[in-house]
């Protein structure tokens, strides 16, 4: 199991990123107005980001060094330029003061200066509280969107789970899919919360420094961007390679789960047989490959951090390098001096570009995660049930109780049957009980009729109608299963029981339990009816939970009944009580018996004998021992010693051997 664990987790291919985002994109659409405050906030967040520099690039050249832009300046303390330089007409764009343009002639005062620095400074400090605000309001608005988002995927895959058929569930491991519950959508939730919202507004604020760059000296901000193809390329290179690595971790995570379920729900079995070694061994290896997987994950996230750090370095050396020279020389570029503002500006903006670059890739490690978790929930909403209801199916009417299986074929694997050619007919209130040694098909039968398994070959027919035409649920909910491993819920023994009907009243649980001889000991448990029973029923014997069952399947009064082995694991005097509310229970339904114990097949209508899936032997029980055939020999080596045994005096201990019936004389 474990080396095929290994094989599927390794095996497994990421899928197209953008088939994967544009499908999940769709669980956003009913939050598109949420969506749109945030795309708002975003914008007004990004515009306080880049209109920073511009006024941080005017506060030098207006107020600081304005005779770096042609006039003489009251401060005197404006950089000083080469003669000849015409800063006054080629620098227009720059030298442009929004908050006091008439301080940029000669005769301005210090005063002027300053009240125009002070100006400037308020209004850069308020364009930065407004980004702080609208930067909450866009993260909470978008916690809140993916939270929803969240709950409305965990619903719809837990829906598509139980829509899923019984085979299944034989594939795949319990630990592995509440992983991608759980595990897998925990990520997506990290990231639509936070990652998400920042990865998008670092983008956003990308694109609009570049084209502001562009606006103000497109010369200069090509030569400054120059180093961005060479981030795009690290950032792909890079997180394809993490994409792949953190698939690998979370098809590990969910072996992980696997072992750890399977460790903990067979706990007895491994410390009966004192397996606790090799399973902690087999842990620590299922370990150690999510461990690996994640190392080497974190490894590509975690070199392009530096590597776009290193190229935002040299993407501030380049602005400064070459705005110095073209600036000490008194050279334009595009028909436009460099003034010292303008190099602050394209710094800052320089600054800022490689802020959102190192945020995305500080978040592209946990998209990464997240897209690789949204590829495995996707695979498994993929998962198309073998068992389908056609295209205008019916509703089941009433049913009678008449069953028919006409040429039955049943496989679980292509071209190995399990079942061939299987006949038989039930009329309503008969019992059918089906024997056979084990693997001859018996479980495979009932589970044809509630249709957990469709046939390959003939047709299941109750009253006439194939259970093929009609729809599940109102197939399903008129057919009642007493099965000898009994589930019960972590909920009170009265919502257990009304889990067949849950329209029940109280009186009508409580009729039932009595009808299943469940009463007696419901009202000496701590707290009657509301006792809250631990998981899977622990606490209860197992006789306790098979009267429980029993009394679910009477609460929801199926016309058909169907019993597997339902008293094979308990002891004579449980099975006692058990058969006694079966009886009951078995009045006037259609019934079909898997049982070892004698006691419900000689009453049974009749008998059906399989064998290598076909019915070899039918009749009754008294009929079959008559011909001393295949039901003869297994009366002999497995019923015998099964019939009913008087209970000694005292209710406990073994009957004497010489109590045992003797087989007939036939």
């Amino acid at each position: 199991m474990f080396g095929d664990r290994m094989l599927r987790t390794e095996t497994l291919k990421p899928k197209s990123v953008g088939v994967t985002l544009s499908r999940f994109s769709k669980y956003f659409r009913p939050y598109w107005l949420v969506l749109s405050f945030v795309a708002l906030l975003m914008a007004v967040n990004a515009y306080t980001q880049v209109i920073g520099p511009v006024l941080i690039g005017q506060a030098v050249d207006c107020f600081l060094a304005p005779s770096a832009f042609g006039g003489d300046g009251a401060g005197g303390g404006g950089l000083q330029l080469p003669a000849g330089t015409d800063l006054q007409s080629e620098t227009d764009s720059q030298a442009n003061c929004w908050y006091a343009p008439d301080l940029a002639a000669s005769d301005s005062s210090r005063a002027d200066l300053l009240r125009g620095l002070l100006n400037i400074t308020l209004v850069i400090t308020g364009y930065y509280l407004i980004g702080s605000v609208t930067g909450g309001l866009m993260f909470f608005s978008m916690s809140w969107t993916g939270h929803n988002v969240l709950r409305a995927l965990r619903v719809r895959l837990f829906n598509h789970l139980h829509r899923l058929s019984l085979g299944f569930y034989t594939r795949n491991e319990t630990g592995d899919l509440m992983s991608r519950i759980t595990n897998d959508s925990d990520t997506i939730q990290q990231v639509v919360s936070f990652a998400l919202v920042q990865v998008l507004s670092s983008a956003l604020l990308i694109v609009w420094i570049i084209y502001q760059m562009l606006v103000l000296n497109w010369a200069y901000g090509l030569i400054s961007l120059s180093i961005v193809p060479m981030m795009v390329l690290v950032t792909l290179w890079f997180s394809n390679q993490a994409r792949k690595a953190f698939r690998v971790t979370r098809q590990s995570i969910g072996d992980v789960n696997a072992e750890l379920e399977e460790g903990i729900s067979g706990v007895r079995e491994v410390q009966a047989f004192s397996r606790e070694e090799t399973n902690i061994e087999q842990f620590r290896q299922s370990n150690a490959v999510n461990r690996d997987a994640n190392v080497k994950a974190v490894a590509y996230t975690s070199a392009l951090a530096p590597a776009l750090e290193a190229l935002g370095f040299l993407g501030i050396a380049i602005v400064v390098g070459v705005g110095g020279v073209l600036l000490l020389r008194g050279q334009t570029l595009a028909g436009s001096a460099i003034s010292l503002g303008l190099i602050v500006t394209f710094l800052g903006y320089a600054q800022r570009f490689n802020m959102p670059i190192s945020q995305i890739s500080v978040m592209w490690a946990n998209i990464q995660s997240a897209i690789a978790g949204v590829e495995r929930i996707f695979e498994l909403m993929d998962e198309v049930p073998e068992v389908q209801e056609k295209i205008g199916a019916q509703p089941m009417h009433a049913i009678e109780g008449v069953v028919e299986l006409e040429n039955v074929e049943a496989e679980y694997v292509p071209g190995e049957p399990v079942l061939k050619g299987i006949n038989l007919s039930a009329q309503p209130g008969e019992t059918v009980a089906i024997v056979g040694p084990t693997g001859a098909g018996k479980t495979t039968i009932i589970n044809l009729l509630p249709r957990f398994w469709d046939v390959t070959g003939g047709a299941v027919r109750i009253d006439g109608v194939d259970v093929r035409d009609v729809q599940l649920h109102t197939l399903r909910q008129q057919i009642g299963l007493v099965l000898q491993d009994t589930y019960l819920f972590s909920s009170s023994v009265m919502d257990n029981i009304r889990f067949s009907r849950s329209d029940a009243s109280d009186e009508e649980v409580i009729a039932a339990a009595k009808l299943a001889q469940a009463h007696d000991f419901i009202e000496r448990l701590p707290e009657g009816y509301e006792t809250v029973l631990g998981e899977r029923g622990s606490g209860l014997s197992q006789g306790q939970r098979q009267l429980l069952a029993i009394a679910r399947a009477a609460l929801a009064d199926p016309r058909i009944l169907i019993l597997d082995e339902a008293t094979s694991s308990v002891d004579t005097r449980t099975e006692q009580k058990i058969q006694a509310a079966l009886n009951d229970l078995l009045k006037g339904r259609t019934s079909f018996v898997i049982a070892h114990r004698l006691s419900t097949i000689r009453s049974a209508n009749q008998v059906l004998v399989l064998n290598d899936g076909e019915i070899i032997e039918r009749g009754t029980h008294e009929g079959l021992l008559a011909q001393r055939g295949f039901y003869y020999e297994l009366y002999m080596n497995q019923f015998r010693r099964q019939e009913d045994t008087p209970v000694p005096p005292n209710g406990s201990g073994p009957a004497r051997a010489d109590s045992v019936r003797a087989l007939p004389a036939t």
